[in-house]
């Protein structure tokens, strides 16, 4: 016989409580890291950022925690950084799309665009240069104008990877879905560690920033 006046919909709210009571949202600070890319090309140029992801997912031991979640359109995996947690993002949508994914992301984790990083190849900077860029516009690249109007702002601080230009303007399309050379290949296992090693730098500075207050 069933508990008089606890309808269905009332013993599964009571449940999830309990759960939220059991599984409290880990404490610190949390970041959205999201390798800009196109699904289904890996070793491509354009598709560097998810190539980047992938060594910090190693670095940080998730390597084969990537779940999909169909809410965000992408594969993600969850790590710690100290007292800080990071969320890995790969959207499953093509380059001029990737913004979909990340916004939707950063409503499901309830984040802001100060707490995304996007993580994209850079065609004004040679193969084995890594910087960081802190806000500012997209100066052409397809994933990073779609980031910024699905989020509708500028302010995510964005890891580049240099991926070179090649000489003549026509060509760039089909040298940025193009794979890496064998002699490029070669480059780019110590250029995805400089870039981790600024990415993880970076965000471990502005956590223990944010933990310490003003």
């Amino acid at each position: 016989m069933g508990l008089p006046g606890l309808s269905r919909a009332g013993l599964w709210l009571s449940r999830a409580m309990s759960r939220c009571v059991l599984e409290p949202r880990p404490a610190g600070k949390r970041w959205l890291v999201a390798g800009l890319g196109n699904p289904g090309l890996p070793g491509t140029r354009h598709s560097v950022g998810m190539a980047v992801l992938g060594q910090l997912a190693r670095r940080l031991g998730v390597a084969e925690s990537w779940e999909r979640d169909r809410r965000c359109a992408a594969d993600l995996a969850q790590a710690s950084l100290g007292d800080a947690q990071l969320v890995l993002l790969r959207p499953r949508r093509l380059m001029n799309l990737n913004g979909h994914s990340v916004a939707q992301a950063v409503e499901l984790f309830g984040l802001t665009a100060e707490e995304v990083y996007l993580v994209h190849d850079e065609l004004d900077k040679p193969l084995g240069k890594v910087a960081l860029k802190l806000g500012g516009s997209a100066r052409g690249h397809n994933g990073v104008r779609s980031c910024m109007s699905c989020l509708n702002s500028n302010a995510m601080p964005r890891l580049q990877v240099g991926i070179g230009r090649p000489t003549h303007r026509d060509a760039v399309q089909a040298y940025v879905l193009g794979r890496f050379s064998p002699a490029e290949q070669e480059l780019l296992p110590p250029v995805l560690e400089r870039a981790v090693d600024l990415l993880l730098g970076h965000i471990h500075q502005r956590s223990r920033e944010s933990s310490s207050g003003p």
